[in-house]
């Protein structure tokens, strides 16, 4: 097994060598794993293998949570004041964004998420939720509590301890909170996060504080579910392996977790919308990262009074996206993020053809080579269908006519997901009526011409809190809402005076 992955890119968007090192980050030093697994990872554009990554099994886990409790009881959690912890963060934030197109490139190389998109938008977010926390880290606080004038009774909010981080990019919470962190990036997509390990140290973070262990799901994510020493888990990821994370939580320790899972996120469009800016950001609600999106607006439910314009427009739009490689300076699609992934979006096609939808547009490979798919609309869809009721996680979307308010409120909600949603009308009572109505953990609200109109997508803030209802989740992620999710609060009682 090479030790380190060096490549040189000569592109429109980015010119430039990276090199990272390919063993796992634990301790502070990179390593090879114990059993010396490797794994493939491909490029997304050409399938074409880019190297092979060190695998961490269970021996790897418990390696590396040895390291992070030491590093919590020795150098880090309590021993290190807030103020300490958010200069070494803010370190972190600088230094990803020295680093930015680097990690844009890998992004773009493993991901097939458009250059221009992971540059600005992912790696940007990532650096100024990192800059957020790091704000938050001297601000953990609990609070006095009047009881009676014979006790002093307070609260502390306590770090958890050792916190394993299967997802693929904020631990910024959990170190400002004080904890050490066991990190299992996607095997899909780990390059990124072996760029992030050169630089954790020389941010200055103590060895064991974060740990980095690339692997499989079954092997090395099960490993931490499951570890006694770790004391909390966070996925992002599929509701059925959410539930196996669940599990193997409640049979170790009865670890708390938090879980950003799938979505089916309904886009619900009136007859009174400006329909130009429902098209353009329903096609963003859909069509954004080619698909790959958890809030993805896949089903778009339009009312009878605008359903054929909306569709002649909305066609248009999608015909115009421009799909193709990921380091062209005008695309906006790029492939999906693997053949599996990509087999998974042509099967759910061809189950929408079987069960009578009918394909608008696309439902088709591009070329030959990588992992290119049309942008798809289907019409004709019933909401029984499994293109309905699935999350197919890819550029493909279920157009459903509806009549009244009523029924399209009963239609969205029907759903096993309740991530996000989105409403447009110019009516401010209907907004917000239907808005509250819908079982969804986020909805966006804009204006537009002093007109409130409840109708952007995939539009996240930093300081909002993040996540799902019935199976889209547990928890939220971003916002001081987060902080919650890595604490232990202690009430403590003093005895100012009462005698037995």
């Amino acid at each position: 097994m090479p030790s380190t992955f060096a490549t040189t890119f000569d592109t429109p968007t980015y010119k430039g060598a990276i090199t990272i090192p390919l063993g796992l980050y634990i301790n502070g030093q990179t390593r090879r794993p114990r059993r010396r697994w490797l794994y493939r990872n491909h490029v997304a554009a050409t399938g074409k293998v880019i190297t092979s990554v060190a695998a961490g099994t269970k021996a790897d886990i418990d390696i590396a949570v040895q390291a992070a409790q030491k590093a919590y009881k020795t150098s880090w959690g309590l021993k290190v004041p807030g103020a300490e912890r958010g200069r070494l963060m803010f370190k972190l934030a600088d230094l990803m964004e020295k680093h930015i197109e680097q990690f844009a490139a890998l992004d773009a190389l493993a991901n097939g998420k458009a250059f221009n998109t992971a540059r600005d938008r992912d790696n940007k977010g990532g650096i100024a939720v990192m800059k957020y926390y790091a704000g938050w880290a001297d601000k953990i606080n609990g609070k006095v509590i009047e009881t009676n004038d014979k006790k002093l009774s307070y609260t502390r909010h306590e770090p958890i301890g050792v916190v394993g981080q299967i997802i693929p990019w904020n631990i910024a919470p959990a170190l400002a909170t004080g904890n050490t962190v066991i990190l299992k990036p996607s095997e899909l997509t780990p390059l990124s996060a072996l760029l992030f390990s050169t630089i954790v140290e020389e941010a200055g973070f103590p060895p064991g504080v974060i740990n980095i262990v690339n692997g499989y799901g079954a092997t090395a994510g099960q490993a931490i579910s499951e570890h006694p020493i770790v004391g909390k888990v966070a996925f992002t990821g599929s509701t059925l392996t959410g539930r196996k994370i669940m599990e193997a939580a409640a049979k170790s320790n009865l670890k708390p977790v938090t879980l950003e899972l799938g979505g089916k996120s309904p886009t619900v469009i009136f007859d009174d919308v400006d329909l130009d800016q429902a098209v353009k950001w329903a096609i963003h609600g859909i069509y954004f990262n080619h698909g790959q999106n958890c809030c993805a607006g896949s089903r778009i439910f339009v009312q009878e009074g605008v359903y054929d314009e909306f569709l002649k427009q909305f066609t248009k739009e999608a015909l115009a996206i421009k799909v193709g490689d990921p380091f062209a300076g005008d695309t906006y699609q790029g492939p999906q993020v693997s053949e599996i992934q990509f087999n998974r979006i042509m099967g759910y096609i061809e189950s929408g053809k079987t069960a009578g939808a009918t394909v608008h547009l696309g439902g088709s490979r591009i070329g030959n080579e990588g992992y290119f798919i049309q942008p798809t609309i289907f019409t004709e869809c019933q909401p029984h269908m499994k293109i309905v009721q699935e999350e197919i996680f890819g550029p493909v979307a279920c157009l459903l006519k509806f009549k009244t308010e009523e029924e399209v409120i009963e239609q969205a909600n029907n759903t096993t997901y309740g991530l996000a949603a989105s409403v447009f009308t110019k009516d401010i009572d209907k907004a917000f009526r239907v808005a509250h109505a819908l079982e969804a953990g986020n909805m966006w609200v804009l204006l537009t011409n002093s007109t409130p109109q409840i109708n952007c997508a995939n539009q996240a803030e930093i300081n909002m809190p993040f996540g799902g209802f019935k199976q889209s989740g547990i928890g939220r992620e971003l916002s001081e809402y987060a902080l919650e999710n890595y604490t232990n609060v202690k009430a403590v009682h003093v005895n100012l005076g009462m005698r037995l």
